[in-house]
């Protein structure tokens, strides 16, 4: 039995799961999810709990049994308290703004970058004197948010000698030691 699939999800007060053939449907405070889901897996609701269940012993459908679980865990965790990404600027000159739907980057290139933001999904930059700017991505989708967390993060990645670029906040990296001075 697969150990993620098999534990049930409680679901909070406040938010709804629907069950309509193969699509699960999640109502919270912060919005709407929904997810199709393979019809070989069943799932159910009971008295604020949710169980997912896999007709055969089959690497398939043992695969599936977790996957779902995982998904619909996510939606209900998504309505009912969103999900939040945090990243730091770190450079010389490194600027982040935000206009409407539009995050607007400076990370030390020649041009700014202009990253459309999609619905659904919020963007905050924040600078504070003596410090490094911030940007945070938040919305219900976990899988959207990191999508778009990763595709920030992407256009500076951090450099290992200095430490530039752009990384999530509390982000270990490994320096490395740059070369030594000939005698």
């Amino acid at each position: 039995m697969s150990r993620v699939g098999k534990a049930p999800i409680n679901i909070p007060s406040g938010v709804t799961v629907t069950v309509n053939k193969s699509t699960v449907s999640v109502k919270g405070p912060k919005g709407e999810l929904s997810q199709e889901i393979d019809p070989d897996i069943s799932v159910k609701v009971d008295e604020g709990v949710v169980t997912v269940d896999r007709p055969t012993e089959q690497k398939r459908h043992k695969a599936l049994h977790g996957l779902y679980r995982s998904l619909i865990n996510n939606m209900v965790e998504g309505v009912n308290s969103g999900y939040k990404k945090e990243m730091e600027l770190i450079g010389v000159g490194y600027k982040a703004a935000v206009q409407g739907n539009v995050l607007e980057l400076n990370l030390g290139y020649s041009h700014n970058i202009f990253l459309a933001v999609p619905e659904g999904i919020s963007v905050n930059a924040e600078t504070a004197k003596g410090q490094n700017p911030k940007v945070s991505v938040e919305g219900i989708d976990k899988q959207l948010v990191g999508q778009i967390a990763a595709k920030i993060k992407s256009l500076r990645s951090v450099e290992p000698y200095k430490g530039k670029g752009i990384r999530f906040l509390g982000e270990q990296v490994r320096r490395k030691a740059g070369k030594t001075a000939a005698k």
